[in-house]
């Protein structure tokens, strides 16, 4: 008797994350016919953990740069090697729950909307009470309902959709989502985030340095994702990279040149900042997000600023890590 075709595969990324890897396979196994867990050099029992509950190990080779990008490629071709019929693929990373149903309530979207490629619903940060980066993150993942241009890593993919366009670009350190999405839209497909609860992450970001280094890879991202498709129509990321630019270097720039000319008196320039932090809160009525999405673009611009060097002295970008 021939297998039945498999609707949903998993494929799951992540290195050295001990009890969060757990919880992730135990909400995964079984959501889909076959889970695929691919390692990027952990030094726990990740790999022995995730073959214990019956999934597929794939060891990523880490004397190639390593990027979420390159993972979850990898996974999918194993997880299509297993089950070449395979419709959607969810993907995850190891930090997070998947709760229990959404891989069918992401399935019944795609079944019921031919035009779609990703869909996606609520993730939510499972302690946002931990700590102010943490709430942050929550709060950043809480994207609109509806037609949207992009999705984070933790999204239902049409597996056929994602073979077309060639996966995930392996070698940006940041954005590769996004920069997934542009090229699926340009294909002629859509992407749709649901109204319904979809994954619990957990961020563990305890310390300011965690969320400094995460907000250089973002202003990285931003900066290489304007570089690759800037010039497109719809201006990829350009205007990201020049609040990151404008706010993090030039103005800092300037101001610090009107101290020398000016003396004293051009510290007042420096109140450009609370008068920023004021207007996003008067729009969001947040005061950490409106302080930290301000403080943030000096991050950013560090981490433009980290791309041009790279991309002039051609020397590729390892990963920028938080944890």
């Amino acid at each position: 008797m021939n297998k039945a075709p498999s609707a949903i595969g998993i494929v799951v990324i992540g290195r050295n994350e001990g009890e969060r890897l757990r919880v992730c396979l135990r909400s995964v196994v079984g959501a889909g016919d076959t889970v695929v867990y691919v390692d990027s050099g952990s030094t726990d029992d990740s790999v022995a953990l995730a073959r214990n509950v019956g999934a597929v190990v794939v060891p990523l080779d880490m004397n190639v740069p390593f990027t979420a990008a390159r993972a979850r490629n990898a996974g999918f071709h194993a997880l299509l090697s297993r089950e070449p019929a395979v419709q959607f693929v969810q993907f995850v990373d190891g930090d997070c729950e998947v709760l229990p149903d959404w891989p069918q309530a992401g399935q019944a979207f795609l079944e019921q909307h031919v035009a779609y490629a990703v869909v996606s619903g609520r993730l939510r940060e499972r302690h946002p009470e931990r700590s102010v980066y943490n709430r942050l993150c929550d709060a950043e993942w809480n994207t609109p309902v509806g037609e949207a241009k992009a999705c984070g890593g933790i999204a239902l993919m049409r597996a056929a959709a994602f073979s077309a366009v060639d996966g995930f670009r392996e070698d940006l350190i940041a954005g590769e989502e996004p920069e997934l999405c542009l090229r699926l839209r340009a294909a002629g497909w859509k992407i749709w985030r649901l109204d319904h609860d979809m994954a619990l992450h957990d961020a563990a970001m305890t310390h300011w340095r965690q969320w400094w280094r995460r907000s250089v890879r973002g202003g990285f991202g931003f900066a290489q994702g304007a570089w690759l498709h800037g010039r497109g129509k719809e201006r990829h990321w350009v205007a990201e990279t020049r609040r990151a630019v404008l706010w993090g270097i030039a103005l800092p720039v300037l101001i610090v040149a009107a101290m020398f000319w000016w003396g004293a008196p051009a510290l007042l320039l420096w109140l450009v900042y609370p008068l920023q932090v004021l207007r996003l809160y008067v729009r969001q009525k947040d005061a950490a997000r409106a302080f930290f999405l301000v403080l943030g673009k000096f991050a950013e611009g560090w981490g433009v600023l980290k791309f041009v060097f790279k991309h002039l002295m051609r020397q590729r970008q390892t990963l920028i890590e938080y944890k």
